[in-house]
């Protein structure tokens, strides 16, 4: 049999209908979007037509639509391009003048990008988080200075589900005319999200987080930030990234936006349901054996992340072939690794190292839900450490 798949957050199954619209620009329509001739034309407006769906459920313009390969060059290019876009004469002046707030439980595109820029001379300064995975306003609100460039904090969390207060943020950012970036590679099409109503500047995309294919994203820019490109080339994409596009996937991923749209607010609710099924399962099952990371409430529909007492992670769901899911610690050579999101939400080692990230989809079952419940509930019940 098939393993029941609870790891949506990981990626997605390419949607049937996005297949669908993808196939012809696979087998006949294979024009490079930037000839002039109709073969051409035919694969031009595909392009057009999925940015126009693709700004559509961002609550954005067309023009404001940026398309990368994916949600990792989207935020290199909304930090580094906008950082890059400051440059002033001598390349280490403005690096030391640069300056960035980010949270301690970002995802590695944009850590690590913060990395990068850090050993050019930007400052780096990221914030905390509470013990549900919570950044505080309040906390970026004194990190700010005259010299801050961007705030980079995700829109959900992608380990435990935490939904940022991301329009508090930006009310703060827009005084003091400092740009907001902001991850929601996770949270699109699971809950609503809009560009205008989250008052943000960049927003980054992953098409195979919302049953597109891997490999195709989007970094939403609003009208008059600047940026300097990661690829130079021909002007694909406004001048803003060189490359000829890749038109199937584009296609599929408007198709996946339209999909979701229409899908808004039924898929959150049902998304919800699915998770505090398992959730309910698993506490009548194991009782206070079990422990929730994360926000009780403000969290994504679909991601339950839980500690599994007395367990670790990995050893727990080798335990389970029958479940595709995701852990927050492993053990080599008999040392533990935990997850560096809990870690920074101040997990106690003896609790997170139990940690399952379950999470839930539009392809999920009540049955799929039942019977991952019983199956993690009697590997769990074996004796543990």
């Amino acid at each position: 049999m098939d393993p029941i798949y609870l790891d949506y957050n990981a990626t997605t199954p390419v949607d049937p209908a996005v297949v669908d619209a993808m196939l012809p620009y696979l087998r006949s329509e294979f024009g490079n979007p930037s000839s002039t001739h109709i073969v051409g034309k035919t694969a031009h407006n595909a392009v057009e037509l999925a940015r126009h769906q693709v700004a559509r459920l961002l609550g954005a313009e067309p023009d404001e639509i940026i398309f990368t390969s994916g949600g990792t060059e989207a935020s290199n290019l909304a930090l580094k391009g906008s950082v890059f876009a400051k440059l002033r004469g001598f390349f280490g002046r403005w690096a030391r003048g640069a300056h960035i707030i980010t949270s301690v439980i970002e995802h590695p595109a944009t850590m690590q990008t913060c990395e990068f820029l850090k050993r050019l001379g930007c400052r780096i300064t990221s914030v905390p988080v509470d013990r549900q995975g919570l950044v505080d306003p309040d906390a970026v609100r004194k990190s700010l200075e005259r010299g801050t460039t961007l705030v980079s904090i995700m829109h959900s969390n992608n380990e435990v589900g935490t939904l940022q207060p991301i329009k508090e943020i930006a009310a703060l950012t827009r005084e003091r005319g400092v740009l907001l970036h902001t991850d929601a590679a996770q949270s699109l099409g699971k809950v609503p999200v809009d560009v205008n109503e989250l008052g943000i500047d960049m927003l980054s995309v992953a098409g195979h987080k919302l049953y597109a294919p891997k490999g195709v994203g989007v970094l939403y820019v609003r009208h008059g930030v600047a940026l300097e490109p990661l690829l130079h080339g021909a002007g694909h994409e406004s001048g803003r990234r060189a490359g000829t596009e890749n038109v199937p996937y584009l296609v599929g991923l408007g198709a996946a936006c339209v999909i979701a749209r229409q899908g808004l607010p039924e898929a959150t609710t049902k998304l919800r349901q699915m998770r505090d099924r398992l959730w309910e399962r698993l506490q009548t099952g194991l009782g206070e054996r079990v422990v929730l990371n994360g926000h009780p409430e403000k969290r994504l529909p679909n991601t339950l992340n839980a500690n599994f007492l007395g367990h670790i992670g990995a050893e727990l769901l080798e335990k389970v072939p029958g479940i595709a899911a995701s852990t927050g610690s492993a053990c080599h050579e008999g040392k533990i690794s935990l997850s560096p999101v809990l870690c920074a939400m101040r997990v106690p080692p003896e609790i997170s190292r139990g940690a399952l990230r379950l999470t839930v989809g539009r392809f999920t079952t009540e049955e799929q839900v039942d019977r991952a419940a019983e199956l993690l509930i009697a590997a769990a019940g074996e004796r543990g450490e």
